[in-house]
């Protein structure tokens, strides 16, 4: 916005950050654009604390509105609803690399709320929202130990793009989102076309070079702001108190965390709570203890066993070493009648995905306010109820972590999934979470792979995730001292570690990746480590899911949608739909089939059914519907009208020939009336067209045929010696085509949707 007190632009980027003029009473505000895309982000920091708040309470809300795009909301209610996931989507990407970079003990509430002013349809706002966002933490009063940068980057022909458009990056190999301040990276996301590991760093280093001049504009809009930070209070637990518990717990907390089943260790860390709180308040007296305290104190203290024994012994609470896989087992097509199922276990983590097949009717229309695709035919739903960690709790709307999983698993498998000319259904997979414990996104990707090949879908690859975690600690000066990187992180090793870093992918390379840090920053050299420990991890998870199902199955399942393409002429369309669409109802009533005419006019149709016999008979109908009457063909044919000479005969929907009287019958018939009314049923057979386009039928032919005798054309008429056959108002040859062959949904559609969500 060009009314802003104070501006900054990234010229190789072409971004432009202003404040200073907008919305003065939040404790920051600035405006963003690229092209003529602009998003607006206020940061809000509440004044006071909440009684024994024990957590810090960032909320970061995305909205797009319908103005921006110069459009109408659809729906009775013209107005903005509940946030659509791709808003939501946008949200967790912005909140994820803010919330490691306030103070440790700032527990004061921060609202940060992202606006879609202006969308130009081609360049994407999510990136500009997470800059603004760092800029509006910048200028304000509140604490906040940023700048981060972000930006997308693309591959296309073996070139990496900065923030590629709309267009670009259905080209690109790469979608990748990385955020990171002057050293270090703080979270990426995205997904690859199997990308190699060495090319996948190759690209962060690359991206982490082009953050560096949204930094830099960052520092220089704050210091033109000159807003002074305020000195809230930090929450920190009593000295006296955190001794008071470190003694008391001294070997008992040990014994608590160091056990294989997580019922149990949670169970005995409840238990022994429950008494260090009570020998507590012994010592200080319920009127001058704060409970906060007490919560603070054993989180701490469960965070350095937690971290020590890995750091100084290299053992982990569950017995392994740090590059060791949990047990992991998995079966398929555990229900009867679904399309696809699996069961995926790894240790306490536990999936039961379901897959259906459906067809070009059942793809996701998107309300793509900023452009992209418009539909996507590969969708996949993840949803964690609360007894999977053993808990009790409200089932209602999906919440913003089950559709961040769900979109991260769904990328990974993407990339593997067959184009839509190969394989022309929709694909719906769910991944239900019976049991969890640490990364059950990537037990969706192991699991929704094993459905996807029990029920035959031809992948590209099979596919399998991992999540690594990472254990640091630092010297007084804020310098690294030494770390660890864990191979498939328990729930409470993310809880109590640094990173939670996923990587899906195939044998050849990278198909989905989301980088989550509590600490400041993780060094490149540390990023590499772990990306080649996720590697070495799916290499052994993909050989054990191989011994479930080494392939895709060869034939769908008896209770899944088969599928045959067929090209009609472009010009038959209106032939096939019939006036209304009066011919394509009756030809899906009668057969029960579902017929999908390719949207881009080029005759591609799709007749989909779960039945042999319904699909052969759909196909029939669509052939004779835009057939053409061909000489030396048999038709049953419908009697349309009568007359002196002859009678018009009906042989194809909308196509008709004439049966002179003198071919009604193998004797003279002086009234065509005598031998049939309209509306009778009549085999012919066609024996001329003349040179107007007009059909010349015959019903004598026919019947000398059937007795095996050679019906003599009048002259000027084709002569036919071969004996044809009565088919059921079509002809009796010709090819049928396969039940189920390849195809392709109209061009228009998303082929899958290569999804940056």
């Amino acid at each position: 916005m060009t009314n802003q007190k104070y501006s900054v632009t990234v010229e190789d980027l072409g971004i432009t950050i202003s404040t200073g003029s907008l919305a003065k009473q939040a404790n920051g505000a600035v405006t963003i654009s690229l092209g003529e895309t602009c998003v607006f982000v206020s940061a809000t920091a509440a004044e006071s604390l909440k009684p024994d708040q024990d957590y810090f309470p960032l909320s970061v809300d995305y909205r797009e509105k319908f103005a921006a795009a110069g459009r109408f909301p659809g729906g009775y209610f013209k107005r903005e609803g509940r946030p659509s996931e791709k808003e939501i989507l946008t949200s967790r990407l912005c909140d994820r690399p803010l919330r490691p970079l306030f103070p440790k003990g700032f527990m004061n509430e921060v609202q940060i709320i992202g606006m879609l002013l202006s969308a130009d349809l081609s360049n994407e706002p999510d990136v500009l929202m997470v800059n603004a966002a760092s800029a509006a933490l910048m200028c304000s009063n509140i604490p906040f130990n940023g700048p981060v940068g972000c930006v997308r980057i693309g591959e296309i022909n073996n070139q990496f793009v900065v923030n590629p458009n709309n267009e670009q990056l259905f080209e690109s190999r790469l979608d990748l989102i990385y955020v990171g301040n002057e050293k270090d990276m703080m979270m990426v996301e995205g997904s690859a076309d199997q990308l190699s590991e060495e090319r996948f760093i190759e690209a962060l280093e690359f991206a982490h070079q082009k953050i560096q001049g949204l930094i830099a504009a960052q520092k220089e809009l704050a210091q033109l702001a000159n807003v002074q930070k305020k000195q809230f209070p930090l929450v920190t637990v009593d000295p006296k108190v955190f001794e008071i518990c470190k003694e008391y717990t001294k070997n008992k907390l040990r014994t608590a965390v160091f056990q294989d089943n997580k019922a149990a260790r949670n169970a005995a860390v409840s238990a022994l709570k429950e008494e260090v709180t009570k020998h507590v308040i012994e010592q200080f007296g319920d009127a001058d203890l704060e409970a906060y305290h007490i919560n603070l104190a054993f989180e701490e203290l469960q965070e350095h066993e937690y971290r020590s024994n890995i750091l100084d012994a290299n053992k982990r609470v569950d017995g392994r070493g740090a590059k060791d896989l949990r047990p992991i087992s998995s079966q398929i097509d555990v229900l009867p009648r679904i399309h696809g199922s699996s069961l995926f276990e790894r240790g306490e983590t536990q999936s039961l995905v379901l897959l259906t097949l459906g067809t070009s009717k059942d793809v996701q229309e998107l309300d793509a306010l900023t452009g992209g695709a418009q539909s996507k035919s590969f969708i996949l739903h993840y949803n964690f109820p609360p007894f999977c960690v053993g808990e009790t709790g409200r089932i209602g709307a999906t919440g913003r972590r089950e559709i961040g999983h769900g979109a991260l698993a769904e990328r990974s498998l993407l990339p593997v999934v067959p184009p839509e000319d190969e394989f022309p259904y929709t694909i719906r997979i769910i991944s239900e979470i019976l049991e969890s414990n640490g990364s059950s996104s990537m037990a969706s990707v192991c699991g929704g792979c094993l459905a996807l090949m029990d029920a035959g879908v031809p992948l590209i690859a099979p596919v399998a995730g991992i999540s690594t975690g990472l254990i640091t600690e630092f010297t007084d000066n804020g310098k690294l001292s030494r770390y660890t990187v864990l191979t498939d992180i328990l729930g409470a090793e993310d809880h109590f570690g640094d990173m939670d870093f996923k990587i899906a992918g195939s044998r050849e390379g990278i198909t989905g990746f989301q980088l989550d840090l509590k600490i400041k920053g993780l060094p490149i050299e540390i990023a590499k480590e772990a990306i080649m420990q996720c590697r070495e991890a799916r290499l052994q998870i993909l050989d054990l899911m191989a011994q479930t199902i080494p392939e895709p199955r060869k034939e769908l399942k008896s209770s899944a949608p088969r599928i045959h393409q067929m090209q009609i002429p472009p010009d038959k369309i209106g032939a096939l739909i019939g006036p209304g669409g009066k011919n394509i109802k009756r030809i899906t009533e009668i057969t029960g089939a579902t017929i999908d005419i390719n949207e881009d006019n080029s005759g591609n149709i799709l007749v989909f059914s779960t039945d042999a016999e319904a699909l052969r008979r759909a196909v029939e109908e669509i052939e004779l519907s835009v057939g053409e009457i061909e000489v030396g063909k048999t038709y049953r044919g419908i009697v349309r009208s009568v007359k002196d000479f002859g009678a018009f005969v009906e042989c194809l929907p909308g196509k008709e020939g004439l049966v002179h009287v003198s071919e009604l019958a193998e004797v003279r018939v002086e009234n065509a009336e005598d031998i049939c009314q309209i509306g009778d049923e009549m085999v012919v057979k066609c024996v001329g067209i003349d040179e107007k386009g007009r059909v010349k039928l015959s019903r004598k032919a026919v019947l000398l045929e059937a007795k095996g005798m050679i019906y003599e054309a009048p002259e000027g008429r084709p002569r036919s010696s071969s004996r044809e056959g009565h088919g059921n108002r079509s002809r009796e040859d010709g090819p049928r085509g396969r039940d189920r062959g390849p195809g392709r949904r109209p061009s228009g559609s998303d082929d899958r949707q290569r999804s940056r969500d």
